[in-house]
């Protein structure tokens, strides 16, 4: 391992194995460590991620949450992701609706319907990969569903999303670039399509919906419709993915859940922090600030590691390295913390249960069915592959 304990977040072949030695490393050796390279700092600590997340004056997202944002300018935020309050609280409140409790739990049916469907083309006892039938088609089909656009645009909708995904495309990028833009074109016309002729569908709730008398303007909402896309998506299908190889690689886990069934609901929370979908997001200091002791000056960039924040034994115990589908409680960070927690957790926990549930009724025991093809993303902990065997109840 190189002396420097954060050159691997500058590796995208790390995230293709497994990069939770090196966040081992950096918790115990240097929990708050500074990439002279690049001129970045790195939190791993659990307690350290949610104090910076939860104090957005003192670490903003303003100038960018990824490593390769370093140095961007932005003439207007390109996602909700990019604001601080009180702008992003704005931008919250106008979402805000579409996501409503009781809204999400009249997808269920919707949701329930999806799953089965899908999961009936798979066939007990053959090796199977579960990533392209079902984790990929399932999130991207609600969300079609929500957007009131075609099942058959799903493909398309999957590309897109990859392509804005460092690393998880093998494309130049000016391909990824070209897709990018469709993509955002698409979504544009079609926000513009329903502010003439409202539908029953998100899309024209959001267009619809007002703060103070405000609405959202067409690139605003269509700045919306990119961020439910990709991250409506991506959390899912690899918090799925994910899941299901660690269920398939401990046969008592699996065992557990159909022994009680109302485990279910604290086994979508363990998948949640083992997977860790959403690696890290990068905030920038507005003024100097002490962690741990190191000194932070105003306008460096902060790495908040979500996922090694997620396997500390300061907040998890002794078991932080294990997988336990009744781990409670369980104050993992998949969905971040604070002003950004995620808008969406609630859909991804319905689509979670609900899967858990159909395959739970379905098969006795899963087992793996071959080796499991990672994404070099350092920013989404992809699966691009994961054969697995079910075997009938």
């Amino acid at each position: 391992m190189p002396d420097d304990p954060t050159a691997f977040l500058l590796d995208d072949r790390a995230f293709a194995g497994d990069p939770f030695p090196a966040y081992a490393r950096l918790r115990a050796e240097a929990p708050v460590a500074r990439n002279a390279e690049v001129g970045f700092w790195v939190l791993s600590k659990h307690a350290d991620v949610l104090a910076a997340s939860t104090d957005p004056a003192t670490f903003c997202s303003r100038r960018g949450i990824l490593l390769l944002e370093i140095g961007a300018d932005y003439a207007s935020p390109p996602t909700m992701m990019h604001t601080d309050p009180p702008e992003h609280t704005r931008y919250r409140a106008l979402a805000q609706p579409g996501f409503a409790p009781s809204l999400i739990r009249s997808l269920e049916p919707v949701v329930r319907v999806r799953a089965r469907t899908l999961l009936d083309g798979l066939e007990p006892g053959a090796a199977r990969d579960v990533v392209a039938p079902v984790t990929v088609p399932f999130p991207l089909q609600i969300i079609a569903e929500l957007l009131g656009i075609p099942d058959d645009e799903w493909p398309r909708f999957h590309l897109w999303s990859e392509a804005v995904i460092p690393g998880a495309l093998d494309l130049p990028d000016d391909e990824r670039q070209a897709l990018q833009a469709e993509m955002v074109t698409y979504l544009v016309g079609e926000a513009k399509a329903r502010r003439d002729a409202p539908r029953d569908d998100f899309i024209s709730a959001l267009g619809a919906a007002e703060v103070d008398g405000e609405r959202l303007s067409d690139d605003e909402l269509a700045m919306f419709l990119v961020q439910l896309l990709v991250a409506g998506n991506e959390t899912s299908r690899n918090m799925l993915s994910g899941g299901l190889v660690a269920l398939a690689e401990r046969p008592d886990q699996w065992q557990a859940l159909r022994d009680d069934r109302r485990r279910v609901v604290t086994a979508v929370e363990e998948l949640l922090r083992w997977t860790t979908p959403v690696v890290y997001f990068m905030r920038t200091a507005t003024r100097d600030v002490e962690v741990r002791g190191a000194r932070i000056g105003e306008g460096e960039p902060v790495v908040l590691l979500y996922a090694s924040a997620n396997r500390d034994r300061d907040e998890f115990g002794p078991s932080a390295d294990e997988f336990d589908v009744t781990r409670s409680p369980n104050r993992h960070m998949a969905f971040g913390f604070g002003p950004h927690f995620c808008i969406g957790a609630a859909l991804a926990r319905l689509e979670g249960r609900v899967l858990l549930e159909e395959l739970l009724d379905r098969f006795a025991r899963v087992e793996a069915g071959g080796p499991v093809e990672r994404s070099a993303s350092p920013v989404i902990a992809g699966i691009r592959r994961a054969p697995l065997v079910f075997h009938a109840a």
